[in-house]
C-alpha cells in the first residue's frame, strides 16, 4: 500500500453506511439555495421574486474569473433572496425557492466528442465546482499557467463515515470513469490515476474489471497502452486523501510549500467532481444535485442519499428516522474537517459530502486543558508543521510568530487535534491566524 509520511489510522465507522445503495431524496416544499457554494465570488442572481423557475434553469451567474454558476434544484417560485446561515455559521446571499410539485427539467445540449475547450466551457456553464470539500471552480482548475502532465482522482475518502464517493464507485463505475476520461482529455493529459484507500476492496476490484483499467503493479504498468489509467491502492490512513498528500502517495511528488499541485505537473479532481463533469456534458445536467453520507449513532436510519442543493437539513434527517436522543453533536461534512452545526436549519450546497450526528461516545465534550508540550501533534502532521507553536502564539495574539511556524501552510485536517491529549483546538487557532493575517494583509 502507497501512503505518505505523517497521519495516523482513525477508526473509520464507515459499516454504518458502507452497503447502503444511493437512495434518492424525495421533494420537500422549501429550498434555500446558496449563493456562496464556492470558493470565489458569490454568484449574482439573475432571477427575481416571483419568477417561476424549474428545475436545472440558471439562477444566478459566475460574477468573476473565481465564481460559479447556480441553477435551481426544483421547479417553483422564487419566494425570496435573503440572507441566511451556512453551516460555517456566516449569512450569505440565499435564493429561497418554493417548489411548486411540477418535475420539468431545463438540461443543456449534449455534447457528442467535444473538444477540450467546449469541455472546460461546459464544466463552467454547467456550475462544477470541487466536491471534495474545497469548492474551488473546477473549470479554472482544468485551465493551469503551469505545464501538468498528470491527473489524480481522490476516490480516498479518508473521512470516518462518509461512503457517498464509495457508493458512487459501485453503482455509477462506467459514468464515473466516462467523466474521468473527459477530465483528461480538457486538461490534455494521458497519465491518469485514482487513488483509493485499501478499506474499499468491492470498489477497486469493480474498477479494475473496466475496459483500460489496471493496477498499480510493475506487471501491469510495463504493459500500459496509452489510454489506461491507473488504479492505486493506498493505505487506509489519514488525511490519504488531501491534495498535496494524495499526489506524494501516488506520483512520489512533493508540492512546494504554498504552491498548488499543477506546480508538480499534477491536476487533482474528487470522484464526485468527475461524475458531474460526465452528466454535464453528456447528459447536459447541471450540477444541482449530489450524494451525501448521513450517518453518525444518533441517526436512526444511516443512509447514502442524492440530494437536490439548497434541501433543508431538517428534511434529511426526517427522512432518517429523524435524531435519538442521546446525539449531543451535528456536523456538516465529515468529523475531521466538517463543521458543528447549532441546529439543523441549514440547507445544502455543492461541497455537503455528508451530515453526522453523533452521540457522546463518538465525541468528545472534554473541555481544553494547558499544552503540556508533547509532540504528538508535530508527530502527525502531514505538513510537518508544529502545530503546539501555531495553537500557542494564536492564543497569546502574535500572529506574526503562527504565522511564522507555519499556519498559512496548514489545510487543517484536523490531525493534531484529534491526537492532542490536552484536547486544543488547534484547528481553531489556525483559522484565526489565517483571518488576522489576511485582515493585516
Amino acid at each position: 500500500m502507497k501512503t505518505f509520511k505523517g497521519g495516523f489510522h482513525v477508526p473509520d465507522h464507515k459499516d454504518l453506511t458502507a452497503s447502503a445503495a444511493i437512495e434518492q431524496m424525495p421533494l420537500v416544499t422549501d429550498y434555500y439555495v446558496s449563493l456562496s457554494q464556492h470558493i470565489g465570488k458569490p454568484a449574482q442572481p439573475v432571477v427575481n421574486v416571483g419568477d417561476q423557475v424549474v428545475e436545472g434553469q440558471l439562477i444566478a451567474q459566475a460574477s468573476s474569473a473565481i465564481s460559479a454558476n447556480v441553477h435551481s434544484p426544483v421547479c417553483g417560485d422564487v419566494v425570496e433572496v435573503v440572507k441566511r446561515k451556512n453551516a460555517q455559521g456566516v449569512l450569505v446571499d440565499t435564493i429561497h425557492i418554493r417548489s411548486n410539485g411540477r418535475q420539468d427539467r431545463q438540461t443543456l445540449p449534449a455534447l457528442t466528442d467535444p473538444t477540450p475547450q467546449q469541455i472546460v466551457e461546459r464544466v463552467a456553464e454547467a456550475g462544477i465546482v470541487g466536491m471534495g470539500g474545497a469548492g474551488f471552480p473546477t473549470a479554472v482548475k482544468l485551465q493551469p499557467k503551469d505545464p501538468v502532465d498528470s491527473l489524480v482522482i481522490n476516490a480516498a475518502e479518508c473521512e470516518p463515515y462518509l461512503n457517498c464517493d464509495n457508493r458512487l464507485l459501485l453503482e455509477r463505475t462506467e459514468q464515473f470513469l466516462q467523466g474521468v476520461r473527459l477530465l483528461a482529455k480538457a486538461i490534455g493529459v494521458s497519465n491518469v490515476y485514482i487513488g483509493i484507500e485499501e478499506n474499499k476492496q468491492q470498489a477497486y476490484e469493480k474498477l479494475l474489471q473496466q475496459p483500460h483499467v489496471i493496477a498499480d503493479t510493475k506487471e501491469a504498468l510495463a504493459s500500459k497502452q496509452q489510454d489506461d489509467i491507473v488504479v492505486v491502492q493506498l493505505k487506509a490512513k489519514y488525511p490519504q486523501g488531501a491534495e498535496k498528500t494524495l499526489i506524494k502517495a501516488c506520483l512520489n511528488r512533493e508540492v512546494p510549500v504554498g504552491g498548488l499541485p499543477a506546480a508538480v505537473g499534477c491536476i487533482v479532481d474528487n470522484v464526485g467532481t468527475a461524475y458531474a463533469v460526465y452528466d454535464a456534458v453528456v447528459n447536459g445536467v447541471p450540477l444541482y444535485k449530489r450524494l451525501m453520507t448521513v450517518s453518525g449513532g444518533g441517526i436512526n436510519d444511516p443512509k447514502n442519499l442524492e440530494v437536490a442543493v439548497g434541501t433543508p437539513i431538517s428534511a434529511i434527517v426526517e427522512l432518517c428516522g429523524g435524531l435519538k436522543e442521546d446525539t449531543v453533536k451535528l456536523v456538516s461534512g465529515g468529523p475531521m474537517m466538517g463543521f458543528s452545526l447549532m441546529n439543523t436549519d441549514v440547507a445544502t450546497t455543492k461541497t455537503d459530502s455528508g451530515f453526522l450526528a453523533l452521540t457522546d461516545k463518538e465525541a468528545s465534550s472534554v473541555l481544553p486543558t494547558p499544552c503540556i508540550n508533547c509532540g504528538r501533534c508535530a508527530s502527525v502532521c502531514p505538513m510537518r508543521l508544529m502545530p503546539m507553536y501555531i495553537d500557542f502564539y494564536t492564543t497569546v495574539g502574535d500572529t506574526e510568530n503562527a504565522v511564522k511556524y507555519g499556519a498559512l501552510n496548514c489545510f487543517e485536517c484536523g490531525t493534531c487535534a484529534y491526537v492532542c491529549p490536552a484536547k486544543r483546538p488547534i484547528v481553531q487557532s489556525v483559522r484565526l491566524t489565517k483571518i488576522k493575517a489576511k485582515e493585516k494583509k
